[in-house]
């Protein structure tokens, strides 16, 4: 577990630096849809799919990194402008694919 306050070597990532939502604006959504999520269960969540991404990435390249150290990485704004950049460009192929005619 990160102590109270960490900040990533490379500083704060969030989906707002991306052009996103807030995890409030988001977890408001949630809300409107009858889901029970506030900010900081939001955030969890993304952290969480950005940990299996790493395990993923991490296990690709046959690297052995213990959960603190995948949460490291999760929390990387780097990491996760990487991961943004990447299922962008996965969004933009798969418009011209033959399964989304």
């Amino acid at each position: 577990m990160m102590p109270k306050g960490f900040k990533s070597k490379n500083g704060y990532g969030s989906a707002k630096m991306f052009d996103g939502k807030t995890y409030h604006q988001i977890s408001d959504e949630m809300k409107m849809r009858g889901y029970k999520m506030n900010h900081s269960s939001c955030r969890n969540e993304y952290i969480k799919a950005l940990i299996k991404i790493a395990k993923q990435i991490s296990d690709l390249y046959e690297l052995d990194h213990d959960f603190d150290q995948l949460k490291k990485i999760a929390i990387d704004p780097d990491f996760q402008e990487s991961v943004r950049k990447f299922m962008g460009e996965m969004n933009e192929e798969s418009k011209g694919s033959i399964f989304n005619t």
